[in-house]
């Protein structure tokens, strides 16, 4: 690394790297990340994980494909597990490229967990989650002092492609302000109906980011009520999170994109300004 003031750690043969990728734009890797990356035998990564990404790695490093996107053919996680094993045990310097963090919805913790069983040294390189990076450069805070004090993250889509049993969706519509949900939008409407009947009110600010932190990212603003007839009208694919809450309404005043573009920002997008009497 050029210019630092501090030593960055190597990559040795036999080891393999868990790192996450970030959300999307390659500037919002990790020192750490870049690092491995450009000293990689092998880098095994995740569709999420972009072109101009991968082409920081060194020449003649092996780059291998592993899918895992929902809803298409992927190799099958113990396959992905079994190849990291063996990549070290042949001496390659293994990097485990995954977008976001690799311990938030991405079997990070799995893969980890088999390098251990097999006796294989790893590190753990953590990435900026799309839930927190990709919402940020959309213009929505996950929290904000007039709106909430808390926020979960959810999966919209389970290992099998259904919504994951055992989320209280009810407990979720109650108690948490601002929900956070990836791979939402093959689900929505079974999602929003039981935010529904946990008591969400239809006029509740909702916001749909597909491809975050890229130069083609789209966001969709809409209501719990209208999202899934919006969604489906639109040019929304994924990978897409969903967002509820009163955050969302602050992206009137903080799409610093959009103000790129010409959008009008709003000083107060939550009406809550009072007027002082300097009478």
């Amino acid at each position: 690394m050029e210019r630092l003031t501090f030593s960055m750690p190597q990559l040795e043969p036999g080891w393999v790297w868990l790192t996450g990728a970030g959300p999307g734009d390659p500037g919002l890797l990790t020192l750490h990340a870049l690092n491995g990356i450009r000293q990689a035998d092998v880098i095994v990564h995740d569709a999420l994980v972009g072109a101009e990404t991968l082409a920081q790695a060194a020449p003649g490093c092996e780059i291998v494909y592993a899918g895992k996107r929902g809803g298409k053919p992927s190799p099958k996680q113990p396959d992905i597990s079994a190849r990291l094993v063996q990549l070290a045990r042949d001496g390659k310097k293994v990097l485990r490229l995954k977008g976001g963090d690799p311990f938030v919805f991405g079997r990070g913790g799995e893969e980890a967990l088999a390098l251990v069983a097999a006796g294989i040294p790893f590190r753990v390189i953590p990435g900026i989650s799309a839930g927190v990076g990709g919402l940020a450069h959309a213009g929505i805070p996950l929290t904000h002092r007039e709106t909430n004090s808390a926020v979960t993250f959810i999966t919209g889509h389970g290992a099998w492609g259904d919504i994951p049993d055992g989320i209280d969706w009810q407990a979720l519509a109650a108690g948490s302000p601002v929900l956070v949900i990836y791979m939402a939008i093959k689900h929505l409407a079974t999602i929003r109906q039981r935010l529904f009947d946990g008591g969400r009110h239809p006029d509740e600010a909702v916001a749909v980011v597909s491809k975050a932190t890229l130069d083609d990212e789209a966001v969709l603003e809409t209501t719990l009520g209208r999202c899934v007839e919006d969604v489906a009208t639109s040019d929304i694919e994924p990978p897409a999170m969903v967002v509820v809450g009163e955050v969302v309404r602050l992206r009137a005043g903080l799409d610093w994109v959009g103000a790129l573009g010409g959008r009008m920002l709003a000083a107060d997008p939550l009406g809550t300004r009072t007027v002082r009497n300097t009478g």
